[in-house]
Formats: C-alpha cells, structure tokens, sequence
C-alpha cells in the first residue's frame, strides 16, 4: 500500500473516531461538535478517489470503518457507534459513486455534489438510528448538524482545490516521501 494511502486511512479513523466522541457533546439544542469534524471524512474519501480512483477510495472508506467502529464500540456510546457504522458506509459509498460519476467535469462539482448527498444520507440514517426514540432531538440535532456539516462540506472544496492546483507538489504520496523519505 502506498503512503499516501496510509496517511488517508489513518486521516479517515482519526476523524471517524473524533466525530463520534464529539456527537455525544451539544453545542445547544440543535448542533453537536461532530458537525465541524465529520465532513472531514469526504474530503479524504475525495482525494483518495481523485488521485488513486474509486476501488482505493472504497478501502480506505472499509478499512476506515473497521478501525474506527472498534475503537468507537470502547470510547463512544454502543448505538452512536452502530449507527455511525452504517451511517458511514452508507455515505461514503455514495460519495465514491457520485464523485465517480462527476469527476469529469468542474472541479468542484463532484467533491460538492458527493459530499453534499452523502452529508445528507449519512446524517439521516445516523441521527435516525443514534437518537431512535428520543422524540424532537433526532430532528433538531439531525437538522442543525445537516446544516452545518453542509456548510463545511462546502468550505472543504478549499483544500480539494488547493490539492488540485498543486497536484504535482501536494499529492498524498509526494507530501508522505518528501516527509518521511518514503
């Protein structure tokens, strides 16, 4: 596995697990911390499908979820950790298809329509499965995080860009061996 590679799934489980530490913590009655750091989570998906192509991406989506729902099962909540389980495949996997799908044309039309749908997906199936049965918080958390995470799915198009425009100087394999002499 290349560096870079490795790099991004560790990216990938330090953001997971962080998240879902996070979601347990209100910020008021209607976000939680988690909004800021999940979106993360498509950003590397993205650069990972953009560099290396879609059946990379899906690993390190796979491998990611592996890692992190263990180490959420001993630091998180039980039903937080499912549900970001499933929540997280679910989102991602839509993310690799619709950046898949749009990758030819703007660039940021397929990190923001990916990421975007899978924000969406992923929220509604984990607040729904995180927070079941606890009345009015799973819509007012679920709302106001969905509208958060959106708004930092759309900031991430900065550093996609910024990867983009120095491909030959910022791709995750160059930074990882002028770094680490890989």
């Amino acid at each position: 596995m290349k560096v870079g590679l490795i790099y991004s799934a560790l990216a990938m489980i330090a953001a997971i697990i962080i998240s879902n530490i996070l979601v347990e913590i209100p910020i008021n009655n209607w976000l939680t911390w988690s909004a800021f750091t999940y979106p993360l989570t498509f950003l590397v998906n993205e650069l990972v499908n953009y560099y290396y192509g879609p059946r990379w991406a899906r690993r390190i989506v796979y491998i990611g979820f592996v890692v992190a729902f263990f180490f959420s099962l001993a630091l998180a909540n039980t039903q937080v950790a499912c549900a970001s389980g499933l929540a997280f495949l679910m989102g991602q996997l839509l993310d690799i298809s619709i950046f898949t799908r749009l990758r030819r044309h703007s660039w940021w039309l397929a990190p923001a329509a990916a990421s975007f749908l899978g924000s969406i997906l992923d929220t509604c199936v984990f607040f729904g499965l995180a927070f079941w049965g606890q009345g009015l918080l799973i819509l007012t958390l679920g709302a106001g995080d969905l509208g958060v995470k959106l708004l930092v799915d759309l900031a991430m198009l900065v550093p996609f860009r910024i990867f983009l425009k120095n491909k030959n100087t910022c791709s995750l394999n160059i930074i990882a061996s002028k770094n680490f002499g890989s």
